[in-house]
């Protein structure tokens, strides 16, 4: 574990987003039903979800400081006809930043669209799991949305 104990605490913010291909027949049936599969609704159990596994990352993620998050914010829609984009935005005021919080909330709701909806196809398509942006601590980050990375 890195040693945080010199550094200053401050406000930290950062954003991540990951990406579902969906066959047509499975986005068409998630449209039809409002998102709703046998299982239930698969948007709001992402998000649930999301939120859970971000406030959990130093659990999951060996080396991550336990980190009392101040906010988590989990948004999923539709891009396109068979594209979910699944952004997570994590807050706290800390002495290291919520990177790690913001890819693990998306990474996790993207897992439960998957799950929620194997059953109409297991050709989903998770990808595009990466860091948007982030503020706070020794320098900020913002994403290039046309770096090679991006696509």
């Amino acid at each position: 574990m890195v040693d945080v104990s010199p550094k200053a605490v401050s406000a930290r913010t950062a954003q991540a987003e990951a990406r579902l291909r969906l066959p047509a027949a499975v986005a068409a049936r998630l449209k039809e039903t409002g998102g709703a599969t046998t299982k239930g609704a698969v948007f709001d159990t992402a998000i649930v979800a999301g939120v859970m596994a971000a406030k959990k990352t130093h659990e999951l993620i060996p080396f991550c400081h336990p980190i009392a998050l101040e906010d988590v914010q989990i948004s999923l829609e539709f891009e396109g006809e068979d594209e979910i984009v699944v952004r997570c935005r994590a807050t706290a005021t800390h002495k290291t930043g919520v990177e790690m919080e913001a890819l693990t909330g998306a990474a996790a709701a993207a897992l439960t669209v998957y799950d929620m909806c194997k059953a109409l196809s297991p050709e989903i398509v998770i990808h595009r799991i990466r860091l948007l942006a982030k503020r706070g601590g020794k320098s900020d980050y913002q994403a290039c949305p046309d770096s090679p990375q991006s696509r």
